[in-house]
Formats: structure tokens, C-alpha cells, sequence
């Protein structure tokens, strides 16, 4: 079914109107069962014509996913002296719709090796911190999982959220977009609009193997009706001078750039960011409220501490903080 409905989709993607008996024969199956595909894509919010006399196509051009045009990228990369020690061969499953690329992820890891990655067109429970929903239009966004063991125990984690970050904002420049900003501990903005959030998800003990499931997602073109975003928001389309970002290249450049910085991160620590991530800071030197639980702390935003925790000045005191998020919803 999903192998049938992807071909499809790749056939109503080109530029020109196919009818549902041309559509038929080449995929094998009935003009009634494209019709049944055809509902299928609208329920995702995918824009399809239909002309009687003419056929089906997209409203408009997508760029879908495809493994090969991503692997294909990979490998041309690997000859860059900071990528050879990402490890080989590429792990990629590539989804048409699934309910949470990090939910696949944990359902898999017992088989999976490092750096093993999931992407999906569409999510239809898609997940952001706190259990808050992640609107995931289809072919529209980047929702990538990718599994990373680590040695030495939770310990060993301090400031991952930061990093990945910073991998993900390394993308953004190698793609033009070089306004970005970070806010702690998991976004990335664009003119203090969100454009990335990032979830990470851990299993083990302290002092033991600790496996994580790193998620993202990456506003790339959303459509213009879209709705359910409670904060600000922006989309890497909106900033770029690309007529359309492909998103294999994309994707392919977030598994090299976020790995990289996973080695590196394994080596040395949050010690090798800090200075790059306060100067990306949305917040440094602003006001702030922290809200930690049902409490909330205001003060001012002084940067992270060496472990990544939040730097705050408040009644002349600068404390830090391991856990919450800075407050950008009205209250």
C-alpha cells in the first residue's frame, strides 16, 4: 500500500495533469483505488487537482524524499577531513507517514547502530517538549530521529540539546540562512520567530550506557493555512533565495553536521560550544521569565554555565538552572 501511494505521490508531484487511467496502468491498480489514494492525500492536507479531461497533479511542486538522493549526498561529503569519522554505511529509514519519528526510533533501538536516522513526509502525532503536539504538515518540514549511544552515564549529556543546536544551525548557514539564533535549551529561531525545535529522549543509568533518541523538526515551506502553532513561527523558505530547498539535500546536510558535532561533543564535552552558542543566543542580556513547573522566575538571561545550565540575574544574584523553558506564549 505505502509503496503504491509513494509512487503515486512522485507521479502527481510532476509539473503535468496524468489521467486516472494513465495513473492506473502504470501503478497496476484501479482508476476506483487511485480515486481512494487521491481522498487519502487530501486528508494530509496535500492540494490536488482534478480536471475532468485531464487528470490529477499537486497544486503545487513538492520535494519528496528519497533515500537515494540523500545517501548519494552523504557520500559525496565523507571526502571532507571533518565528516570520516560519521559512521558508515548511512542508517536512514525513509517514512511516508508514521505516528512520531522518535516513537519509530524507540521501537527499533535494540537493533539499531550508531547514528541510525528515521525521516517521515508527515507526522500524525508528532511530539515537542512537555508532550505539546508538533504540527506536521505533509512534505512540508523536516522530522527527523536519530539514535546516538553514549558511555559514562547520564553525566555525560549535560548541554546535548545545546549542541544539536548548534549542528542544526551549522545547516542552516551551509544553506544560506545566516540570521539564526538559539534560545535554551532546544530551539532554533529566525527574527524571534521559531523555525527548529529539537527533543531529546534518554534511557539508561547513571555510570552505564545511556541511549538517546534525538528529534527535530525544521519548518521548511508550510502552507499558508496552517493553524494549531500557539508561538511565533517562520519557515526556511521565507528567508531563502532558493526558488524551492531541497529537502534531500537538507536532510542529508543535518545527518553530517549533527553526527560531526555528536563526535565531537563525545570527545570534549559542552567545552567546545560554549563560546559559539552565547554568541547565537536569542536572549543574552534580555529580560526573561523561566517558567520551571507551575513557578516562574524572572531576571535576566546571562548565558549557560559549562555544564549548559541557564544563567540568570535576579535580586542581584546569578543562579543557575538545569531544567525549564524560557516563557514566549502570552500568559
Amino acid at each position: 500500500m505505502h509503496s503504491t501511494r509513494n509512487k503515486l505521490l512522485h507521479l502527481l508531484a510532476q509539473s503535468e495533469f496524468i489521467s486516472g487511467t494513465d495513473l492506473g496502468a502504470q501503478l497496476g491498480i484501479s482508476r476506483s483505488a487511485i480515486g481512494k489514494h487521491i481522498d487519502a492525500f487530501k486528508q494530509l492536507g496535500l492540494d490536488v487537482f482534478s480536471v475532468r479531461g485531464k487528470g490529477y497533479k499537486l497544486s503545487e511542486p513538492l520535494s519528496l524524499l528519497s533515500y537515494d538522493e540523500i545517501s548519494d549526498y552523504v557520500q559525496a561529503q565523507l571526502s571532507h577531513e571533518k565528516y570520516r569519522q560519521i559512521p558508515q554505511p548511512l542508517y536512514l529509514d525513509v517514512l511516508n507517514v508514521v505516528d512520531s519519528t522518535n516513537t519509530y526510533i524507540k521501537q527499533n533501538i535494540a537493533q539499531l547502530s550508531q547514528g541510525a536516522s528515521c525521516i517521515a513526509e508527515a507526522q500524525s502525532a508528532g511530539r515537542g517538549r512537555h508532550g505539546r503536539q508538533w504540527i506536521s504538515p505533509f512534505a512540508s518540514s523536516i522530522y527527523l530521529s536519530m539514535y546516538w549511544r553514549f558511555s559514562g552515564g547520564y553525566q555525560t549529556l549535560s548541554g546535548l540539546s545545546l549542541v544539536v543546536g548548534l549542528a542544526v544551525n551549522r545547516t542552516l548557514n551551509h544553506f544560506g540562512i545566516t540570521d539564526g539564533q538559539l534560545k535554551w535549551p532546544n530551539d532554533i529561531y529566525i527574527n524571534m520567530q521559531k523555525i527548529a525545535g529539537i527533543l531529546i529522549e534518554v534511557e539508561g543509568s547513571v555510570g552505564d550506557e545511556v541511549h538517546c533518541v534525538i528529534g527535530l523538526g525544521l519548518n521548511v515551506n508550510l502552507p499558508d493555512d496552517i493553524t494549531g502553532i500557539e508561538q511565533p513561527f517562520t519557515d526556511l523558505q521565507s528567508h531563502s533565495q532558493q526558488t524551492m530547498i531541497n529537502r534531500n539535500h537538507l536532510t542529508a546536510q543535518l545527518i553530517l553536521d549533527i553526527q560531526h558535532a555528536l563526535i565531537i561533543f563525545e570527545k570534549s564535552g559542552l567545552s567546545s560550544f560554549i563560546s559559539e552558542w552565547e554568541s547565537l543566543n536569542v536572549f543574552a542580556n534580555k529580560d526573561i521569565t523561566l517558567l520551571i513547573g507551575q513557578q516562574s522566575v524572572q531576571g535576566v538571561c546571562m548565558g549557560i554555565d559549562p555544564q549548559g545550565a541557564l544563567r540568570v540575574m535576579a535580586d542581584g544574584e546569578i543562579k543557575t538552572y538545569h531544567g525549564g523553558e524560557i516563557s514566549v506564549r502570552a500568559r
